[in-house]
């Protein structure tokens, strides 16, 4: 009991471990996965990006209107969902072009809230993407 008193009282006079967050900037470690990013134009719609994404944040859905895009032979949209990705990289590992059509930026996920209603619309894409 009197070491614990003594370790209170001594870590009253030392430098707080912590970083004064919103004052000091957190640095990013150079590995960081954030956002997944893609690039239409390099995109040959070969759906591994989707068949790999272990949460389902990436779908595939077919349009009505094909893009002038003249690759997407199988008028496909390709849609991401950020707040369901883990960040985990397989879908980035899995297309034939990384860095050109599917990658990771170092961009933060924004924070949704409840009134937003992001997933309203991936439940109707995803219902889509059975029906097809």
């Amino acid at each position: 009991m009197i070491q614990s008193l003594i370790k209170a009282f001594t870590n009253l006079f030392k430098k707080p471990q912590t970083i004064d967050y919103p004052l000091t900037p957190i640095a990013k470690d150079k590995e960081y996965r954030g956002l997944i990013e893609y690039g239409e134009e390099s995109c040959i719609y070969c759906l591994k990006c989707e068949k790999a994404c272990p949460p389902g944040a990436i779908l595939f859905v077919k349009t009505e209107n094909p893009s002038a895009n003249e690759k997407n032979k199988k008028a496909l949209e390709y849609n991401y969902n950020p707040y369901l990705c883990i960040y985990c990289g397989e879908c980035v590992r899995a297309c034939p072009k990384p860095e050109e059509a599917l990658w990771q930026s170092n961009k933060k996920p924004s924070v949704a809230t409840k009134e937003d209603k992001v997933n309203d619309n991936w439940f109707v894409l995803e219902r889509l993407k059975k029906e097809s």
